[in-house]
């Protein structure tokens, strides 16, 4: 199991979003690319975030940032630099490059709620991520990644199987779960939010 993987914390913490979800094609409305038509439900639309006076450009970017304790790895996420010095505008990879040895011990207790808790906020604060979402109703969400290179797809997303769309699409399941309860119930650690203290001093 890579280390990168959250299915292990799934399956161990969070039960009841374990295992393959199938959807049909054709009553599916799928998200692929920021600029699509549905475009805003990715985690990485630029739908600006303000927690405690802290400003986030996406929900993705709070997310990524939940996953760390320390000021200086923080601030150096934040400015776009990695590990190794370099400077990279695409945040998963930045952030990845200090998961070994700078992530939280507990997020794997904690990376569904944490993904609530930024969609929460999301809808919230973006009056048309709410319009969207409210839009859909009547379709399943699902993260369709197609073009992925892997044969299966993660834990976020799906993949075509004959007629329907396969997978555990916790971003898809966690959206329409959104969307048809005006809300998402989570429990973060106390110190969940301390980044914002931290990068208020930076």
């Amino acid at each position: 199991m890579s280390f990168y993987s959250i299915d292990q914390f799934i399956r161990e913490n969070y039960p009841q979003y374990w295992g393959y979800e199938s959807y049909p094609q054709d009553r599916c409305i799928c998200i692929r690319k920021v600029s699509d038509e549905w475009g805003i439900f990715s985690n990485f639309a630029l739908t600006p975030l303000v927690v405690d006076g802290v400003e986030f450009k996406s929900s993705e970017e709070l997310f990524q940032l939940m996953k760390f304790k320390d000021g200086e790895i923080l601030d150096r996420i934040r400015h776009n630099i990695t590990r190794e010095g370099k400077v990279c505008y695409q945040i998963k990879k930045t952030v990845k490059s200090y998961e070994k040895e700078h992530r939280r011990t507990d997020w794997g207790t904690m990376v569904i709620d944490a993904m609530k808790f930024c969609l929460q906020t999301k809808y919230e604060q973006s009056e048309e991520f709410r319009r969207k979402l409210e839009a859909s109703r009547g379709h399943y969400i699902v993260e369709d990644q197609t073009s992925l290179p892997k044969r299966n797809p993660d834990a976020w997303g799906v993949k075509p199987c004959g007629t329907e769309f396969s997978g555990p699409n916790l971003l898809g399941r966690l959206l329409m779960e959104l969307r048809d309860n005006g809300s998402l119930t989570y429990t973060l650690p106390p110190d969940a939010l301390d980044l914002l203290d931290t990068l208020k001093q930076r």
